[in-house]
């Protein structure tokens, strides 16, 4: 199995900065992006096999986000994190294509599975 090329939408910095440097630290291809905006931006010019979306953004919400890179890259596979307590924002995003959804705050390893998961489902 290949690895999986990864990008992290979020808008907690130090959250950010510490899941992109662990997981190159694991040998994972991975870029960040501090919000939703970006990350589209991104996306328009490489290819991603797993995007891990934070739902609670300023700007377009995490949600507006998901649609909008399940319209445009049906193929991506995107796993939401959604706070302690937002249970229904992760049934809703597995309603709108999500593959999985993840309670913050995620333990690296288990968000690492999931995301393997996500790249052989996409595979």
């Amino acid at each position: 199995m290949g690895r999986p090329n990864v990008l992290i939408v979020d808008d907690e910095q130090d959250f950010l900065s510490s899941l992109v440097q662990r997981f190159k630290l694991r040998g994972m291809d991975v870029s960040g992006a501090p919000h939703a905006e970006k990350a589209l931006e991104i996306m328009e010019s490489q290819e991603f096999d797993v995007v891990v979306l934070d739902i609670k953004m300023p700007g377009m919400g995490g949600m507006a986000a998901l649609e909008k890179i399940k319209k445009l890259y049906p193929k991506t596979q995107v796993v939401v994190l959604t706070g302690h307590g937002c249970m229904e924002s992760g049934a809703q995003g597995m309603a709108l294509g999500a593959f999985d959804y993840m309670i913050k705050p995620v333990k690296i390893n288990d968000l690492i599975q999931k995301i393997k998961h996500a790249y052989e489902e996409k595979k």
